[in-house]
């Protein structure tokens, strides 16, 4: 007995691609709604020194961050090659740190204002006394809380 064969190939038939919108779009709006953005950039160089002990923090969002250091290499022909104080997105003095923790203040809640702690960023070859010196005017706003960034030693 013969058996019969079909002529035809076969073929694998295509997934359904009317759903493949909806997990395009899906995951878009996915990673729009977790992503944050960066709020500064940073204008100067940071190479942040070693510490042994190291704690996260808790509510970055409670947060002001001061970097101090070398503005980086597009810069140092405007400002120069000495450490600088960057509060924001601009180069600022001493003087100019209590409006920075005022406005800061400001955009915080009432309730969140007692928990605001300010993060000095500073490069590890920054001389101490503009250390020294933002620290005396952070106590003269009151702002007490201060943390130190630092990267882990080996």
């Amino acid at each position: 007995m013969s058996k019969f064969k079909n002529k035809e190939k076969r073929t694998v038939p295509q997934p359904p691609s009317g759903s493949l919108s909806d997990i395009v779009f899906m995951l878009l709006f996915f990673f729009m709604v977790t992503t944050t953005m960066r709020e500064t950039e940073s204008k100067v160089m940071v190479r942040l020194p070693e510490a042994s002990e190291i704690a996260k923090l808790e509510r970055k969002d409670l947060t002001s961050y001061i970097n101090i250091g070398t503005p980086i290499r597009s810069l140092q022909g405007q400002f120069g090659n000495d450490s600088r104080i960057q509060l924001n997105d601009s180069f600022k003095t001493v003087d100019e740190i209590r409006d920075f923790i005022a406005a800061e203040r400001d955009a915080m809640s009432e309730a969140d204002r007692s928990f605001m702690t300010v993060a000095i960023k500073a490069d590890e070859n920054t001389r101490m006394g503009i250390v020294t010196d933002v620290k005396q005017e952070l106590r003269k706003c009151s702002a007490l809380k201060i943390m130190y960034t630092a990267r882990k030693g080996e």
